[in-house]
């Protein structure tokens, strides 16, 4: 979800804490953003020639390998932020901020918000907001997940979100995730695993066996069939060191210990010491160029961690050198939540008030008047075997632009207003975008966009990257429409102010 906000508040704060002891504002060139160090794509050549004429489309590669689940996208970004040169606030302490700095938090290192003060921010300037989330429909693990069926072991799932289920058999899955660790001196650390080893499958069964399924189609239950393998019975399978590793595990726990010891291996710690997990179930095939061309990503999770990383480059690049923030007034803001594919009602979710809170710490108060925002979150491309399905004078395609999406019933947040300053943008700087409407006879999806919007009086943009097989282990998204999408949020950042002061509506 991108969002187009601008927050005038009469109530605020005169000035910032001129402490200067804080931050070095801008890092030297060697800390700047780099990118990843390995990178496993289809063609190397060709993103290689792509970065050197300015494309992210390479290093939003190795985000998405990097991030396998919501935890380790929040970890990631608050990585590249910090390498840019952020300073890490805490939520729990006093803030002092100033102008021209740049900074963040995180809430669950499931949630980010980032923001960097205009040196000419002043009390009443606005914000400029883009909103994404960083979760995904997936499988999470049961708080026991432990089962034993006709001498195999499987691990209970339990469905996240309004995943197509299908998609996740024969897969190579894993787990990622976190895992709570007990201390030496007694206390408790958590820490973000990831077993990068083909560990669970979810077969399917043979036509052999089920000889109508290509004509009544695959309509597999989700709690009896959706049971992912592990192994068969350890005693039956495991080596000698295996079974010594787990002689001390028992096994009337809440999880297999063959799973635990996985766990283990990976992060380096005695099984004893891991005293909760907090896991998904993940696709381990890399994200990669595809198609004809290398015209395409094909990748798990787009939906939403392409918006989000947009975003988060958009803000990194958009201020890191010291001339970049001299002329601004207002100051510029990144927030990706949790929980959106599940409503977002969580603590760090779009649902609770964690970005109205920061900008009342920045500001003092968010009053009575307008925030920018566009809410970022990726739009169904027109689907070239299901034409019918998108209404006929609103079908979006790949590679073509940003997708401005609209709904008369408030599913999406776009006004006449925000939709007009979104596209004045894109003709500022010839970006193209495109318009997308459901069909009356069809439901329609939402966004964080309305949450955003009607909790504080946030003039909302909805738009997104137009993708297919949203919601598959294995989705699709043009690559052009990375970097158009990640031109128009810096350019958002960077020109919104001057459009926005031409335009009177409430006057």
């Amino acid at each position: 979800m991108a969002a187009i906000t601008r927050l005038h508040p009469p109530c605020l704060l005169s000035s910032f804490k001129s402490s200067s002891s804080l931050i070095t504002r801008f890092p030297s060139s060697s800390t700047l953003y780099s990118p990843r160090r390995l990178r496993r794509l289809c063609s190397n050549a060709q993103v290689s020639t792509a970065e050197a004429n300015g494309s992210i489309v390479g290093d939003l590669l190795d985000y998405l390998n990097e991030s396998w689940t919501h935890l380790h996208a929040t970890a990631e970004a608050k990585r590249q932020l910090i390498d840019a040169g952020f300073h890490l606030l805490n939520e729990n302490d006093e803030w002092d901020l100033k102008p021209g700095g740049r900074y963040f938090f995180t809430r669950n290192m499931s949630c980010l918000v980032a923001f960097a003060v205009g040196e000419k921010y002043s009390a009443g300037n606005g914000f400029h907001v883009i909103a994404a989330h960083t979760d995904s429909p997936c499988l999470k693990l049961k708080p026991r997940s432990a089962s034993t069926k006709s001498g195999c072991l499987m691990i209970n799932v339990q469905t996240y979100g309004g995943g197509l289920w299908h998609t996740w058999f024969d897969r190579d899955l894993s787990v990622a995730g976190r895992v709570i660790l007990r201390e030496g001196n007694g206390s408790f650390i958590h820490k973000l695993v990831k077993v990068k080893r083909p560990l669970l499958r979810i077969p399917t069964l043979a036509i052999h066996l089920d000889r109508t399924v290509n004509k009544d189609g695959f309509k597999p239950n989700v709690e009896t069939h959706l049971i992912p393998l592990l192994a068969s019975k350890l005693e039956e399978t495991a080596s000698s060191d295996t079974k010594e590793k787990s002689a001390t595990i028992s096994t009337k726990g809440a999880h297999h210990p063959l799973l635990m010891q996985a766990l283990s291996d990976e992060i380096n710690c005695n099984v004893d010491d891991i005293v909760s997990i907090e896991l998904n179930v993940c696709d381990t095939q890399p994200s990669c160029l595809g198609g004809g061309n290398n015209e395409f990503i094909f990748s798990g999770r787009l939906d939403n961690l392409a918006s989000s990383y947009c975003a988060l480059r958009a803000l990194i690049d958009s201020c890191k050198s010291p001339v970049d923030l001299s002329s601004e007034h207002a100051i510029r803001m990144v927030a990706l939540f949790d929980n959106e594919e599940v409503g977002s009602g969580s603590i760090q979710g779009a649902g609770a008030p964690t970005m109205f809170q920061a900008m009342r710490r920045i500001i003092s108060c968010l009053a009575e008047k307008y925030v920018g925002e566009v809410s970022a979150d990726m739009a169904h491309g027109v689907h070239p075997n299901f034409m019918d399905k998108h209404e006929e004078y609103h079908r979006p395609e790949m590679q073509k632009g940003l997708v401005i999406k609209h709904n008369a019933n408030q599913r999406y947040a776009t006004s006449g207003v925000t939709s007009f300053l979104f596209q004045e943008i894109g003709k500022i700087h010839n970006l193209p975008t495109q318009e997308f409407v459901v069909r009356n006879d069809m439901g329609c999806g939402s966004t964080i966009g309305p949450i955003l919007a009607s909790g504080a009086g946030i003039r909302t943009v909805d738009c997104g990257i137009a993708q297919l097989s949203m919601h598959s282990v294995r989705e699709i998204c043009g690559k052009e429409d990375i970097d158009i999408a990640h031109k128009y949020f810096k350019a958002f950042y960077q020109t919104f102010s001057s459009i926005d002061r031409k335009l009177i509506v409430d006057s």
